[in-house]
């Protein structure tokens, strides 16, 4: 007789459990949106050349810095390579003012990436990376800080996927941002420093240009040292963790 009671319950249970997990549904939707999303403006956004942009930059003044901020956001928010827009920043402003720009435009990108991340959940993430989720999750899953500086700093890994293995992987926001803000600094100015090196070819600008690429180098080893545990010191803004 227990058993014919429970039976009702149990069969309540498992109907319920048979039915449509909403949360699922609605990430694979918002899934398939992101992804449709990156690969209409992958396919039909052409990023103004330097020359357009440099006349375009003349007519709106001030506020240029504003725009090209913004720009640089949103691509930091997509596939799209930023070193295009990190580049055009030495092209277009310099070495200094281009640093500047280009470090908070990529900064806010990465941040607004982070956070679409933790909305959309871990396996849509997983799905969303493709290729690089394995290599993001792996050296995500134990040291967020120490892994977060380098792959910032690895050359050829982009920007987009750390982004977003981040925010689906339980990489605290503290963390993300000390070590995106680090290393993202040494590694915008040598490319807005190539940038710069091409429009205004000059002995001051090459020495820059050299410098930068060095401590990329050296912070790049530094890094990899420390997320292995072989380090002789911390990483900067480590000390800010405690």
């Amino acid at each position: 007789m227990t058993d014919d009671r429970n039976r009702p319950a149990e069969a309540s249970r498992g109907d319920s459990s048979d039915g449509p997990r909403w949360g699922t549904v609605l990430r694979n939707a918002l899934l398939v949106l992101v992804l449709l999303g990156m690969v209409w403006l992958a396919l039909n956004v052409r990023l103004p050349s330097a020359e357009e942009l440099r006349a375009d930059l003349d007519r709106w003044g001030w506020a240029a810095w504003l725009i090209f901020i913004g720009l640089y956001a949103v691509v930091a928010l997509t596939p799209i390579p930023v070193t295009v827009m990190a580049v055009a920043a030495g092209v277009l402003f310099g070495v200094v003012e281009g640093s500047l720009l280009s470090v908070v435009g990529v900064l806010i990108g990465c941040w607004g990436a982070y956070w679409m991340a933790r909305g959309l959940g871990k396996q849509t993430v997983k799905r969303l990376l493709g290729r690089h989720a394995s290599v993001v999750e792996d050296r995500l899953d134990d040291a967020g800080f120490q892994a977060v500086y380098v792959l910032r700093l690895m050359p050829g890994l982009p920007y987009w996927p750390v982004n977003y293995g981040s925010g689906a992987f339980g990489v605290s926001q503290r963390d993300f941002l000390v070590a995106s803000v680090l290393a993202t600094i040494p590694g915008q100015i040598s490319l807005v420093a190539v940038g710069t090196m091409v429009a205004q070819p000059s002995v001051l600008h090459g020495i820059v240009l050299g410098a930068s690429w060095v401590v990329v180098i050296v912070m790049t080893i530094w890094a990899y040292r420390s997320y292995k545990g072989t380090a002789k010191h911390q990483l900067p803004g480590a000390g800010l963790l405690d």
